[in-house]
């Protein structure tokens, strides 16, 4: 069942407010060392001299996909979606942001190597997902977790499923995923055994119940 119930508009404020809180969680996610202060002030267009520039790159595109993100909501949810989030996401990080993946990766961690993804099969995908007689919540939960196991871009894959599963949530008024920082922990292991074994029931009521917000 969906958890939250409001209009566009309503969600989109609340998008908005919880916007630097947002940007840090996807930052800590990756490793960054930033303070939600840091943020603020970047998102404010202040300079932060004191952060790595690797890092800054990191969350300068998390703004920009955010920025993306809310001015198009009206955009159908689709893998051209999914390459516009890449392409600001993964900008200048990536063997080539924004392109669907077109040689092998491995996943740090676990021996699961995802296939090589072919276009059509993952348009196919993407529209079976979205036809699912399902919540939009589901939908959402049900992308985030298939675009980060197959791996669909050469990096960015967390980054760009959250922000492609925000796009439906925050479309339809259903909430906000985010992972905080005090459950970090907890779900790169659950994560990484979605990967190796393609169970992704623990890790789903773990995004609904700690990572759903308003």
């Amino acid at each position: 069942m969906d958890k939250f119930n409001f209009n566009r508009e309503e969600m989109t404020l609340l998008a908005k407010k919880n916007l630097a809180n947002s940007i840090y969680n996807s930052a800590r996610l990756e490793n960054v060392i930033v303070s939600p202060s840091q943020i603020e002030n970047i998102i404010e267009g202040k300079s932060i001299a004191e952060l790595d520039s690797g890092d800054l790159q990191i969350i300068l595109n998390l703004c920009n996909a955010w920025s993306f993100l809310l001015n198009h909501l009206d955009d159908k949810m689709s893998l051209d979606f999914a390459c516009n989030v890449n392409n600001l996401v993964s900008f200048n990080e990536s063997l080539d942001w924004g392109k669907l993946r077109y040689g092998d990766v491995g996943i740090n961690g676990v021996n699961f190597q995802p296939s090589i993804p072919v276009k059509k099969e993952v348009q196919i995908e993407i529209n079976n997902i979205l036809s699912l007689d399902a919540t939009i919540t589901h939908k959402a939960i049900m992308y985030m977790l298939y675009g980060m196991r197959n791996q669909l871009f050469w990096d960015g894959n967390k980054r760009t499923s959250i922000f492609c599963a925000n796009k439906l949530l925050i479309e339809h008024g259903k909430g906000l995923i985010t992972i905080p920082e005090k459950h970090i922990s907890e779900f790169h292991p659950l994560l990484s055994h979605y990967y190796e074994t393609n169970e992704g029931d623990e890790i789903y009521h773990f995004i609904y119940n700690k990572c759903l917000y308003a």
